[in-house]
């Protein structure tokens, strides 16, 4: 679309170091097409929407035809080298900045390489659950746990642009610190042998020590309606919470945002179908992005798309002129996220 801003992705997760073989980033391409296993006997994970959309938009950026066989991909990738075809990908995705979750396994890139290899910015989001993991794998005793996991946090408010947790449901109060210490023990006992769920009584205390810090939260629950009482008991604190929904649930997070002055929502990828739901300036564009420079191009070349169509529709109905439907959708790529995560000021 025409006009349209660099974009703020404002959720992903870096990409990987290294040569990626034709196994490697297939398995990493199904994860995308949100699938586990082998693909069918004689098919590709190509043979999904996120392949085709890889087809598409990542080979003219390495100097191929679109929609070439995908081993003709897979060689001009090696041929080029996996830093060279990432920076290739990554500066051709459109994006300009970058909030990056940290914590994720896997080997990924930090937000410091992942801008310096797209020539953007990137700003960290930390994931309450890593920062437990991280104080639970060599602390002794609970009061021990918690006065470091309280010290961590704040540390970490200090340089990161938001934080970022996963709550199943929420009643809309802190639990209470006997139900606190009961999960970090169960922590400290689990966690050294190996990694585990980090306790949900511990991601809400986790979570309400976060919203004290003023930093915007992000949220992610399949059904964001199971924290209805939690958006309700923050409405006074200053916080601005971001809503993640899972798949099927972008339209009920729209409303949530819509309802709540502090709430704002994912746009997901259907922005044809969340963009009524709520206020323009209630949304904001992620890709979601792991480990495949190419998800980056492809979240953001299909978001472009989608809201260049939805945009044409809205003028040619009379609902909009071309100067208010991009800015409309200037506000969803990238506005928003400016306001909502202060990224001018940084």
């Amino acid at each position: 679309m025409d006009g349209m801003p660099p974009i703020v992705d404002q959720h992903s997760h870096g990409a990987v170091h290294g040569e990626l073989g034709l196994g490697r980033f297939e398995t990493h391409l199904a994860a995308a097409a949100g699938s586990t296993g082998p693909a069918p006997p004689g098919t590709t994970f190509f043979d999904s929407r996120a392949g085709l959309a890889v087809l598409r938009w990542c080979p003219p950026l390495l100097g191929l035809e679109p929609f070439c066989a995908p081993v003709r991909y897979l060689a001009r990738r090696r041929e080029l080298g996996a830093y060279r075809a990432g920076r290739l990908l990554l500066r051709g995705a459109g994006i300009g900045t970058f909030l990056l979750e940290s914590g994720a396994p896997g080997g990924l890139t930090s937000a410091a390489e992942l801008a310096h290899a797209a020539e953007g910015r990137a700003h960290e989001v930390v994931r309450l659950e890593a920062l437990a993991d991280r104080i639970g794998a060599d602390c002794e005793g609970v009061d021990a746990f918690l006065s470091r996991t309280a010290e961590a946090l704040h540390t970490a408010a200090r340089g990161a642009t938001a934080f970022a947790c996963a709550v199943r449901s929420c009643d809309g109060r802190a639990p209470d610190v006997p139900e606190v210490r009961r999960a970090a023990a169960r922590r400290l006992r689990t966690g050294r042998t190996g990694p585990t769920p980090v306790d949900q009584a511990l991601v809400r205390h986790l979570l309400w020590s976060a919203l004290g810090t003023g930093l915007p939260v992000q949220l992610h629950c399949r059904d964001p309606r199971r924290l209805a009482r939690l958006l309700a008991a923050t409405a006074g604190l200053g916080t601005d919470l971001v809503l993640f929904p899972g798949p099927g649930h972008h339209l009920q997070a729209a409303r949530l945002a819509a309802a709540h002055p502090h709430v704002y929502a994912d746009v997901g990828a259907r922005p044809e179908e969340v963009l009524p739901e709520a206020p323009f300036g209630k949304l904001l564009f992620s890709t979601g992005a792991r480990a495949l420079p190419e998800l980056y191009v492809v979240g953001a070349r299909s978001f472009v798309q989608a809201m260049g169509r939805l945009m044409a529709e809205w003028v040619a109905d009379g609902w909009c002129r071309w100067a208010e439907a991009r800015r409309i959708a200037g506000l969803v790529a990238a506005g928003t996220a400016r306001r909502v995560y202060r990224l001018e000021a940084a």
